[in-house]
This record gives structure tokens, C-alpha cells and sequence, in this order.
């Protein structure tokens, strides 16, 4: 799962950008149960929670997420006066907070 991760990250232009701050993982009782990283060994399972923070320097977006037999469930909401962006995922539109800018 993190070499997905990575290639997003090499994929929009800013190969190395991962590096400069956790990516997030298992949720649970503490903010992560476990960091996503290269040489995590958590294995996901299905109806597990986690956190995802990306972020690319100065820029940083996070969302809560189940994963399910069916894919992935996001549990975070976007405010209906905050900006948005389309993503493509796994042949899916994924509307997710777009950059405010004031």
C-alpha cells in the first residue's frame, strides 16, 4: 500500500515529498496506531480505520477513512462552503477539499 502512496507522490511531480512528514495510518484509540511508512508491516483489514495525512511542503490535506470489502469510505466530511477537487482513484471520482485561498 505505501508504494501506492510513493508513486501519487512521484506521480503529481513531488517524488520525494513523502518524506518530509508522516503519511498517517491504523487509526484507533491513539491519533495512529501504527505510521505508514516503507517498511510497515500492518496489514490491512477490512472495517479498519485510518488517517491520512499527505502533504507536500506548506500544503497538507487529511481525511479519516474505512476500509471495507467494497473499497474505501471516506468519514470525513467537506463543509459544503469549502472549495473542491475531483480526484481520480481505482476508476472512481473522488470529490475531496480543493486549496482555500483568502
Amino acid at each position: 500500500m505505501f508504494q501506492t502512496i510513493q508513486k501519487a507522490y512521484a506521480d503529481a511531480g513531488y517524488p520525494d515529498q513523502w518524506k518530509l512528514h508522516h503519511q498517517g495510518g491504523s487509526a484507533g484509540y491513539n491519533g495512529r496506531e501504527a505510521f505508514a511508512d516503507p517498511d510497515s508491516k500492518v496489514t490491512v483489514r477490512p472495517n479498519q480505520a485510518f488517517a491520512w495525512n499527505p502533504s507536500i511542503t506548506g500544503v497538507k490535506s487529511e481525511d479519516t477513512i474505512l476500509a471495507t470489502d467494497k473499497g474505501i469510505e471516506f468519514l470525513t466530511t467537506i463543509s459544503k462552503d469549502w472549495p473542491t477537487v475531483t480526484a481520480h482513484f481505482q476508476n472512481k471520482e473522488i470529490r475531496r477539499p480543493d486549496i482555500l485561498v483568502k
